[in-house]
């Protein structure tokens, strides 16, 4: 969505929040012993409140879920109280940061229920199964269609098109130190224009005006002028989200339009894939499993394209109608190799910072 998500990645969709909701029913020999499991996330982690209690009805456990900022922040976060973790289940962690969480030993290894309906290009540690894969996304530009059609501009498609004069300060990203949708976008360029020569581009990119936050909700709801939970109060018309994030901006509205207000440039896009993961250290680690194996459930799946707007990681998971409609497919997202990444990604990302940052 990571497809995060951040993907995960919606504005709209109602966030549990840090608060702890309450349980029904019990797994544990008819006890009636409050029992809880915390889940540790970035802040667009979102599950609609039966899809959850569900979960809590049948299994007894009650769940809690902490919130920790941007991905890259919680997987920092994750890392500084490794030993003692705040949860038991980290939710969050993609491809662009994964090997940092292994390197460091976050995980405990759990085979969770239902990883045989997830495809084996999604399964990146599958000899050992310290994460699982739970969804996945395409990270892109979108733009706010009402602001090219008004200024008679042609809307972007490319990497390319982004330095060129006519979209001179008209794009925010994230942070790639902080963010792991900036970090994902920052890996695209990298895939499109090689190790020796991405560095040009942002240069290109700074000289353009390109403007950095910390994370996707700042780029995303305060200063995109497409975002309708920002009420358009954003004036920078180019930001890096998602391929799935325009169908959140139709999301509720009657009658449906023919299309999204916000549109996607399918040339810069690139794949990530989210993961969750039992916490080493978690003090409850029967619940952590069984947490595990919900966020693996078809319930969960079915419910994930439209509470956090990336795609099911199981290929038997339904997808609503209103996410494949308005959201866009991309065919040949760009990729760099996990290996790649876990050998180069500490130095890009210093690069990237000295480059852009000052």
């Amino acid at each position: 969505m990571s497809t995060t998500s951040r993907i995960t990645v919606t504005a709209v969709a109602a966030a549990v929040g840090m608060t702890a909701l309450a349980a029904c029913g019990s797994s544990d020999g008819g006890s009636t012993d409050a029992k809880t499991v915390t889940l540790v996330s970035h802040d667009s982690f979102a599950v609609s409140k039966s899809v959850l209690a569900g979960f809590e009805k049948e299994s007894g456990y009650q769940v809690k879920v902490v919130q920790s900022g941007d991905a890259g922040k919680a997987v920092n976060q994750a890392i500084l109280s490794k030993g003692n973790p705040q949860g038991d289940v980290f939710f969050g962690i993609d491809n662009t940061l994964l090997s940092r969480g292994l390197k460091e030993d976050l995980f405990s290894p759990y085979k969770a229920q239902g990883l045989d309906n997830v495809p084996a290009e999604l399964q990146l540690d599958k000899d050992r199964h310290r994460v699982t894969p739970l969804d996945y996304g395409d990270t892109c530009v979108n733009y706010d269609r009402a602001y090219f059609a008004q200024h008679k501009i042609t809307p972007p498609e490319t990497f390319d098109d982004l330095i060129k004069p006519e979209y001179k300060n008209l794009l925010v990203t994230e942070n790639s130190a902080t963010s792991s949708p900036g970090l994902a976008f920052q890996l695209g360029t990298i895939a499109k224009y090689g190790e020796n020569g991405w560095q040009d581009y942002w240069k290109k990119l700074k000289a353009n005006g390109v403007e950095v936050v910390n994370g996707w909700e700042q780029a995303y709801n305060e200063r995109f002028s497409g975002s309708a939970a920002g009420k358009g109060k954003g004036d920078k018309p180019l930001v890096v989200s998602y391929a799935s994030s325009p169908p959140v901006e139709v999301l509720g509205k009657k009658p449906e339009p023919k299309e999204a207000p916000t549109g996607v440039a399918t040339g810069t896009c690139f794949r990530q894939i989210e993961f969750g993961g039992l916490l080493k250290g978690a003090k409850n680690e029967k619940g952590g499993k069984a947490l595990l194996d919900f966020l693996l459930s078809k319930k969960f799946q079915e419910d994930v394209p439209l509470q956090m707007f990336v795609n099911p990681a199981r290929t038997d998971a339904k997808v609503p109608a209103l996410f494949t409609k308005y959201g866009a497919t991309i065919d040949k997202p760009a990729t760099v190799a996990p290996e790649t990444i876990t050998k180069n990604r500490e130095q890009w990302i210093k690069q990237w910072s000295s480059l852009v940052l000052k």
